[in-house]
């Protein structure tokens, strides 16, 4: 009977089909967390027991000296002018190891944690994402990376120390016109040959675009189809994805045009080749990594997509909470700060709640890298979410400072940072195709506990192995449902929590949303089968519910590793809350769009209903979400801690350094303000803006002469933070010069209050 029922599911595709490459990406890295909601019992107890690293010292060290050195070098509004990088920043970056991060010491690299390169990154990318690439390239995958782990002795010896010492400065070519997220169609060639001399040579050729880098590299690792006519090297002649190193100056290879980036102007362009040749010893690892590429790449990646996205979209998520919260306490409107405004406020509120969670489910990542794990799912969850976040949440902040958000200048704080956004949506895997393709459609395979074993049976024709791993299946579906259905009639009571207090509702919550979704998994799985590739929209669902528990949960751990911290309880209500909003939209759009039949029927009717009746959660009470405002509304310890390792010039004349000095100093006049208003509702001063009467109400000894000396401070400091660029016509125009060049006018000299 299984052995028909097996025929039977392969004739008619039921099960996905996986092929060669897809394989290898499932086989790639490990399943961590995500295991636990695709088998719909994720393990709490367990999950808090897994690493929150902290920085060690040595880490910590560099983070605080040469990389806060680096920052203050960095003016990023001449950056952006002239589009480079002066020469001194990227002698001070490789003098300063910052190319060796990934590298073992014993080749004179940093060999820092997983945590601390990602941390770095974060501090570096808000300041210039262009000298950030410098340190990104590097520290991402490319030469260093794959050298280190499939490299033979002499590539390592060789490359690790030039690469450590910024010698070699790196690139990696992957991307083409045609394979862009379907990297393993390109259509770069190497063929294999034996020249006059004997020697087995590779001749290149490729046209890569889009590679960071590339127009100042001088050494490019060019991923290419290998194929071996006279099958020189015993493994047929379509040898498969192969990684070759590539000089700059070697004949045929041309690198140094430019694309142009939209925002921050990093250095990245197209790399070339026509008829290169290379010895066979350019191939990472030699003639042993031949057509070894693609499993190179997948098994980086795993952990890889971990670390440079997710830093720099939990670094700009950082960076606009530490701006925004004290900008809607020093601009003014109507009177008052317009971070009392309600739907100010809604904007901060969420800017703060959001980014707790996002910085709590990084660390948490980087610490399961750092302790050997490389969860391939939960990786592209963090690259996907925190990147699209990150552009939400600056948009959110843009729309907070309004005028001085628009005007670009010097002076501009988040203007760069908005417009470099669809970057990082972009790079290492559109999102669009990591939501609707990778993370349910490799998760829901790899991470279940028996689909990938089922899908083996049936390609082994494995009886035996289909029959026992179908039954395994068909009774946790049977489970699931019933536990799906007491977790509702409950509402999550019944799920249990490895905590008590104000959050275990938390885990009560996800342990219900978690059951609910493999149960759903399974559905899809069972009645959609091997078509679930092609119904993105519906993959896309699965992705937001999975993503949204994974980020919740590194809320959680968050939380519990920093010592439950009452102050931060309500960061913890909003993000999770939200969280679990989220999680309900999913659910509600899959009922929706699930498909035809009684199935799909039940689902858009009852299923629906019953969703409806009895949710996950609702979105943050407006209460909750000026608790959350208020954490980044003052220049607090807690502000400090969850704006950590945010760079801020210490220039007090311009920028960040200016909006926090003003900050600060309205922040200390606030209960001189309060004494006057109060003196006011008593008669004993006239009404008007509280600053303009202190001096009179320090006349009247109603309050010192010195705190009406700290307002006028406060007040002119703030009306210097809320002032926007103005440039001249030459300046803003620029100039023709004599050979009918433009050259840029010089940066502005006059401000206006904006």
């Amino acid at each position: 009977m299984f052995a028909l029922l097996m025929n039977w599911m392969k004739a008619n595709k039921i099960l996905p089909q996986i092929s060669d490459t897809e394989r290898q990406a499932l086989e790639a890295g490990k399943v961590w967390i995500d295991g636990g909601f695709f088998a719909g019992q994720p393990d709490f107890k367990k999950i808090l027991a897994e690493n929150y690293n902290k920085l060690p010292a040595e880490e910590q060290a560099f983070l605080d000296g040469p990389v806060e050195e680096l920052c203050r070098m960095v003016n990023h509004y001449d950056i952006g002018r002239t589009k480079q990088v002066p020469e001194e920043i990227l002698e001070f970056i490789k003098k300063s190891g910052m190319m060796g991060f990934l590298i073992p010491k014993a080749y004179g690299g940093k060999q820092f944690s997983t945590l601390g390169i990602s941390t770095i990154l974060a501090k570096l990318g808000p300041v210039s994402a262009t000298v950030a690439t410098f340190v990104v390239i590097p520290s991402s995958l490319g030469a260093a990376e794959l050298i280190i782990h499939y490299g033979t002795q002499e590539q390592k010896d060789h490359y690790l120390p030039k690469l450590a010492a910024g010698d070699y400065v790196p690139c990696f070519g992957l991307t083409e016109p045609t394979a862009g997220s379907d990297a393993a169609s390109i259509k770069a060639e190497g063929l294999l040959f034996k020249d006059a001399d004997g020697e087995t040579k590779i001749r290149l050729n490729f046209r890569k675009r889009y590679i960071t880098l590339a127009p100042i590299a001088n050494l490019a690792t060019i991923a290419c189809h290998l194929h071996d006519p006279q099958n020189l090297l015993g493994k047929g002649e379509n040898v498969g994805i192969t990684c070759v190193l590539v000089h700059q100056g070697t004949p045929g290879f041309s690198n140094g045009d430019h694309h142009d980036p939209i925002g921050d102007p990093f250095y990245n362009g197209p790399l070339i080749g026509k008829d290169v040749v290379v010895p066979l010893k350019n191939i990472i690892g030699a003639a042993g990594g031949a057509g070894q590429g693609w499993r190179m790449l997948m098994e980086q990646l795993a952990g890889g997509r971990m670390v440079s996205l997710p830093a720099g979209g939990v670094g700009g998520a950082k960076a606009v909470a530490a701006v925004v919260g004290p900008y809607s306490m020093v601009r003014q409107q109507f009177g008052i700060a317009i971070g009392r405004m309600e739907g100010v406020e809604e904007k901060v509120g969420k800017i703060a709640g959001l980014t707790y969670m996002l910085d709590g489910a990084r660390i948490f990542g980087c610490s399961a890298v750092d302790s050997g794990i490389q969860p391939p799912v939960v990786s592209a969850v963090m690259k996907a979410y925190t990147t699209e976040l990150a552009r939400e949440l600056i948009g959110d902040g843009m729309d907070v400072m309004s005028g001085a958000g628009v005007m670009q200048g010097p002076n501009n704080i988040l203007g760069m940072g908005y417009k470099s956004a669809p970057v990082g949506i972009t790079v290492e895997g559109a999102n669009i195709m990591t939501r609707t393709l990778m993370i349910f459609g490799q998760g829901a395979t790899r991470c279940h506990p028996y689909a990938l074993k089922v899908v083996e049976g049936v390609e082994k024709n494995d009886v035996a192995l289909f029959r026992s791993n179908l039954l395994g299946w068909i009774g946790h579906f049977i489970l699931n449902i019933l536990r799906s259905w007491v977790h509702y009639l409950t509402r999550g009571l019944s799920a249990g929590s490895p905590v008590g207090g104000a959050t275990a509702k938390y885990y009560r919550r996800l342990g219900w949303s978690a059951t609910r979704f493999a149960v759903l998994t399974d559905l899809a799985m069972f009645t959609i089968g091997g078509k679930l590739k092609v119904r993105g929209k519906l993959t896309g669902r699965y992705a937001d519910a999975l993503a949204w528990q994974i980020l919740a949960t590194g809320a959680l751990r968050r939380w519990e590793a920093e010592g439950r911290k009452a102050e931060d309880l309500p960061l913890l209500h909003y993000s999770v809350q939200y969280a679990l909003a989220k999680v309900q939209e999913a659910f509600a759009g899959i009922y929706a769009n699930f498909g035809g039949g009684v199935l799909g029927w039940w689902l858009r009717s009852v299923g629906a209903l019953l969703l409806r009746l009895n949710p996950l959660g609702h979105l943050p009470s407006d209460k909750l979400s000026h608790q959350a405002a208020q954490a980044i509304q003052s220049p607090s310890e807690q502000y400090r801690r969850l704006t950590r390792d945010v760079f801020v010039s210490p220039d007090e004349s311009f920028g960040a350094g200016r909006l926090l000095k003003a900050f600060k100093l309205v922040s200390e006049a606030e209960p001189i303000l309060a004494k006057i208003h109060a003196a006011q509702k008593a008669g004993k001063l006239p009404r008007g803006a509280a600053d303009e009467l202190a001096q009179d109400a320090a006349n009247l000894k109603l309050i010192g002469a010195d705190e009406a000396a700290l307002v006028r401070k406060a007040t002119a400091a703030r009306l210097e933070a809320i002032e926007v660029d103005v440039f001249t016509p030459q300046q803003y125009f620029g100039v023709i010069s004599a050979n009918g060049g433009l050259v840029l006018g010089e940066a502005p000299l006059k401000r206006a209050a904006g």
